[in-house]
């Protein structure tokens, strides 16, 4: 992969992709968090999806280990892995470009269908997960306030959405803990919308 799009966006953007020996030997780093199905992840200058393609198959190798006979929890666990899979990018092309990429890895690994529920709830997933938008800042290029969502699997084929404010979530730096601990709620962590639990299909339509 050209390690550039072009000189002019690195003049512009200072847009520059990082290496795949390199992406694999960070993420090495974190290793048991690079492979674990509910690990977050979020990319805040993810261009198209280099290291997060490189986690979502690591999560989804994790998936095929644990649920290999088992269909119905390698389908869910393995759309929870994507779940926990977020992204910020300055650029429209690239955020388009990551999604894709994203999509791609998950589709033919499960190997399922464009036209199956799965795939479908997969590329709505990544509708909100991935965000064009000014980490520093923290919004979109109109000037509202990124949001994501946090997703949850509840067992038996059910999804919860909470979404919350970015700027809000990036208080948690404030609070002592690992980079990865679930912290207890508090008042800034209070989303602003929670959805009702969905299914596949539900989140496919």
């Amino acid at each position: 992969m050209d390690l550039v799009k072009s000189k002019q966006r690195v003049a512009d953007h200072g847009e520059v992709f990082t290496p795949q020996w390199m992406v694999e030997d960070m993420l090495d780093l974190v290793k048991h968090e690079s492979e674990r199905i509910d690990s977050r992840f979020l990319e805040p200058a993810c261009g198209s999806g280099n290291f997060l393609v490189a986690v979502l198959k690591r999560k989804l190798s994790t998936v095929e280990t644990k649920y290999e006979k088992n269909d119905f929890e390698k389908r869910h666990h393995a759309l929870l892995g994507l779940m926990c899979i977020y992204g910020i990018e300055l650029l429209e092309d690239n955020t388009i470009e990551c999604r894709e990429n994203l999509l791609e890895v998950f589709s033919s690994t499960l190997k399922i269908a464009k036209e199956s529920d799965l795939y479908k709830a997969a590329s709505n997933v990544l509708e909100v997960n991935i965000l064009q938008g000014d980490a520093l800042s923290m919004t979109h290029p109109a000037g509202e306030p990124l949001v994501f969502p946090e997703w949850a699997y509840l067992t038996k084929g059910k999804f919860q959405r909470r979404d919350f404010r970015f700027d809000s979530l990036t208080q948690r730096s404030s609070v002592e803990g690992s980079l990865f601990e679930n912290f207890e709620e508090h008042e800034i962590f209070t989303p602003i919308q929670t959805y009702p639990p969905m299914s596949i299909e539900e989140l496919g339509n």
